[in-house]
């Protein structure tokens, strides 16, 4: 992990979904998420400590499927 400050999970069936990860990759304006050749989400490493801790990946997937995690609080 490259971040130092925010950590991005996302649930496996929610990467693997293709409909779920071109809604990520559109909603985060810092892009933290991509999507593959094969259409499945990559978090994009070198970009999480951009996150703006707006929580648009939060709201737009599944409850619980997207969590951010704030590295220097714990």
């Amino acid at each position: 992990m490259n971040a130092m400050f925010i950590d991005v999970q996302v649930d496996a069936a929610v990467a693997a979904d293709t409909a779920l990860a071109k809604k990520l990759t559109e909603v985060c304006p810092v892009n933290i998420f991509a999507q593959e050749k094969d259409g499945r989400l990559r978090v994009v490493e070198e970009n999480l400590d951009e996150c703006v801790l707006c929580e648009l990946c939060i709201q737009a997937a599944p409850a619980g499927s997207v969590r951010v995690i704030k590295l220097y609080e714990q």
